[in-house]
This record gives C-alpha cells, structure tokens and sequence, in this order.
C-alpha cells in the first residue's frame, strides 16, 4: 500500500499527509461528461490493476434512458477494462472521509482503446497532431451559474441569494462586488482546487445574474480536460455546502446569457518549441490561418459535439454574448473565432461556439479536429471580419436535428474522432431528441391550446 501511495502526484500526497487513506473512486467520464465508476476501499484499490464496467454506459441518454445502439455483434453489453492513469489521482476534499478520485482509461478485451470513450477520442485527436511533430496546446475557460435550489423542474430557474440578502444581479461583468457576493462559495472552490492541485488563472463575475467565469492556465489537451471534468463537480460539491446549485447548462435562465467554454488554441512545433501560428520575424503564418478555415469550415457540422442538447442552441442569440456565425477577426467578441491580443510566442486562436454544457474531452477534441484539418488541408479563411458580427447573419445551425443532419454526413470529421465514436455518439443523441420532442411545453400549451 505505501510503495502506490508514493507515486501519487505532490497535490495528492499533501492531502494525505498525516493521514490514512479510505477510499479510492475509481472515475471515467461518459459522453454527457458524468462521472461514472464505483468507489473501493483503499485496501482493494492498491491490489487491483483494473476493474470492469459495461460498455454501454457509453449509450446511456441524459435522461437515463438507454440507445439501440448495438454494434456489428448485435450485443453492446459487453465488459470494458478500466485502467487508472495515476497521473490523474487527486483528492475529493467535500468527502466525509479521506477520499481519492482517479480517472480511468477504457479498453477492450483485446486491450485496444474503446473508440467511444471521450478521453480515448480526445487521446487519439492529440496523437494524430504529435504524429506530424505538434503538440497542441489548449486553454478553457468555464462559465457557469450559481443558482437557487430548484427541485420543481417545473419552476423557473432563479438566482441564488447573495450574502447581502438579495439575489444575485444582472449586468453586473467584471464586478468585483458581485463576486464578493458569493465569496463563502468562492472560497471552497479555491480550497477545494487546492486541495486537487489545479491553478486557477481567475474567478470574475460575468453578464448573467450569478453566472461566474474560471480561467485555466494553458496546457496539454488532455490534462486540462481532466481538470474541467474535475472542476464541474467540485464547483458542485462547493454550491451545494451553501445551499445554492451550480449549472453548467448553456442556457438556465430566459433572457440572460448563456454559458459558453471558450477554448483558446495554440500549436508547438516539438522540434523546435516554437508557436507554428508566428514566424521568425513574429508574423501570423499559414498554419495560423489554414487553423482558423478549419474551424471556419468544419465547426458547423461539430456543432452537434458542441452543443449537445436542445438547450444548447438557446444560447447562439444576438447580443446575448454568444456567436452566431463563424467570422473571424482580432480582439472581436462578437465573432465566433476569436484572435486575442498577444505577442508572438503567444499567439492563439479562441473558439468561443463551444457551450459550458459540452463534455470537455469532446468539445476540445472536436475543436482541435476542425483545426487539424484545416492544417492538412490547408484550408483559406474568409477575409477577416471588420465590426459587430451580430449585424450578420447566422451561419451555424440553430436546432438540434440540424446539426445533427450535418454531423452524420461529416466523414472528414468521422475519421479524425473515429468513426465508431461518431456512430454511437449519433444514434444517442438522436435518441435524446427524440425523447425531447414527445415533451409538450408550457409555451406550447399556453399559446396553442385553445388559438390554434
């Protein structure tokens, strides 16, 4: 047990220190992003190389129903070896006890990744970039809302309370006082991130009525969505000790701003360390360019990666800080590509389309995808956009069923995520619809009821 213990990462062996260990929660994300695994008592964990879990965790709906979603065989219950990547072993400070979370990777009997297991898609995207001597390099940031508890789904969402006595405050961005509005919950999501060893880049108040935005400092693809699968439920955990819910859902409350995860790229040659997007003399190169076609020309079909609900496509409405086409242009927050300012060494590209909702290793391998094969192809961007992008039309789809009409007929995208992957995630969301469109709304029967 003490020879495991001492290849934990620093963070996780500061948490531990002076302690005993009680339990390991053995995690891998399913395609929504939800945690999935089982908890084993340390003792166990430290004599097992893997545990099994169903493969079709992966076909599961949101709602828990489950897709048809069976393969060549006609039988998709088959047991999966996970394996856990110690890298990713960090503590889970809202326990009772003295608990560690490590995510698992997913293989076949033959042990061969799981080509439908959202760290598996996103490995594969990063390695077909290493293949051509680049490591990318990624940078999210994570909105989302602190709420009122709502256990009525058919209540409206409403703001939480502030310690002030009153509810949080629209219109607010960048204001220091609302974020001391909910510094009791601020300040766990610190201690708990600490307590994980992740580096929190900034916390700010945004433009919804208790909607806050976490910046992570840049890095490798992979470990950052680890830490965004982490952070969801830890910023969880931290609302739920004040009484208040954090959603992630791109579009919680009428008339406010949506949640977006914006995801800022940058591409390193690995011979020379240098950023492809900047040349010797500092100048934007060709791949800086051919990496925004590509997110010009492919995104579109993604789009159903990126906006994985219903919900999701309730955010792309104008000037309600959300893109609504695909223009690109420098230091332009109204564009769905977006060049921030920086110096050379820096210079990055910002998808702002992907939503807060999406499963973080799908939404950052689908938008390195449409990059890579802008690099490959080398695909031309439009001409740089000049002006508020809002006074355009909209050029990305605005309704689930299209962007997944889009999605299937994507073979170019199908063979950069894999195409089993592209099948399995398909026939489950065509399933959520479905279930989505046999629901009658309020607003359906308010307006049509007795009118039409």
């Amino acid at each position: 047990m003490s020879a495991w213990l001492d290849t934990l990462p620093e963070a996780a062996k500061t948490y531990l220190e002076g302690r005993r260990l009680d339990e390991v929660e053995c995690i891998i994300s399913d395609l929504p992003g939800i945690a999935r695994g089982k908890a084993v008592p340390a003792s166990k964990f430290a004599k097992q190389d893997y545990f099994h879990l169903p493969d079709s965790i992966f076909y599961q709906t949101i709602t828990g129903d489950w897709a048809e979603a069976a393969d060549d065989d006609g039988w998709i219950e088959k047991d999966m070896i996970l394996k856990p990547d110690m890298s990713t072993a960090t503590a889970a400070p809202w326990t009772g006890d003295w608990t560690l979370q490590v995510i698992h990777d997913a293989y076949d009997r033959d042990h061969k990744p799981i080509p439908f297991s959202p760290r598996n898609v996103l490995k594969r995207v990063v390695q077909l970039y290493h293949d051509k001597g680049w490591q990318p390099v990624v940078a999210p940031e994570m909105e989302f809302f602190l709420v009122a508890r709502n256990i009525d789904p058919a209540r409206e969402i409403e703001p939480m309370m502030g310690r002030s006595g009153r509810p949080a405050a629209a219109r607010q961005a960048y204001s220091m006082t609302a974020v001391d509005e909910f510094g009791p919950v601020i300040d766990d999501i610190y201690d708990f991130a600490e307590a994980q060893g992740f580096e929190i880049d900034g916390i700010t108040q945004e433009g919804g009525a208790g909607q806050l935005e976490i910046n992570l400092r840049h890095g490798d693809p992979v470990k950052l969505a680890d830490e965004v699968f982490y952070f969801k439920r830890l910023i969880r955990e931290a609302a739920l000790r004040h009484d208040c819910f954090a959603t992630f859902m791109a579009k919680p409350i009428a008339d406010e701003p949506g949640s977006a995860m914006h995801i800022h790229h940058s591409i390193i040659d690995m011979e020379s360390g240098d950023n492809i997007f900047s040349g010797p003399q500092g100048g934007e190169t060709d791949a800086f360019y051919h990496f925004i076609g590509g997110l010009q020309n492919h995104l579109p079909a993604g789009l159903a990666v990126m906006a994985p609900y219903v919900n999701s496509y309730r955010r792309y409405v104008k000037e309600q800080a959300a893109p609504i086409n695909l223009e690109w242009a420098r230091d332009n927050r109204t564009t769905g590509i977006r060049v921030p300012l920086s110096g050379p060494e820096a210079r990055r590209v910002e998808n702002r389309i992907a939503g807060m909702d999406c499963n973080p290793y799908l939404g950052i391998a689908l938008s390195l995808a449409c990059g890579y094969l802008g690099l490959v192809n080398e695909e031309r961007p439009r001409k740089q956009f000049k002006g508020d992008a809002y006074a355009g039309d909209g050029d990305i789809p605005q309704v689930m069923g299209q962007a997944l009409d889009l999605f299937e007929e994507a073979s170019a995208l199908h063979e950069v995520l894999g195409p089993e992957f592209a099948r399995v995630y398909s026939i489950v969301k065509r399933a959520e619809y479905d279930e989505f469109l046999q629901v009658i709304s309020p607003w359906e029967r308010e307006h049509l009821l007795l009118n039409v």
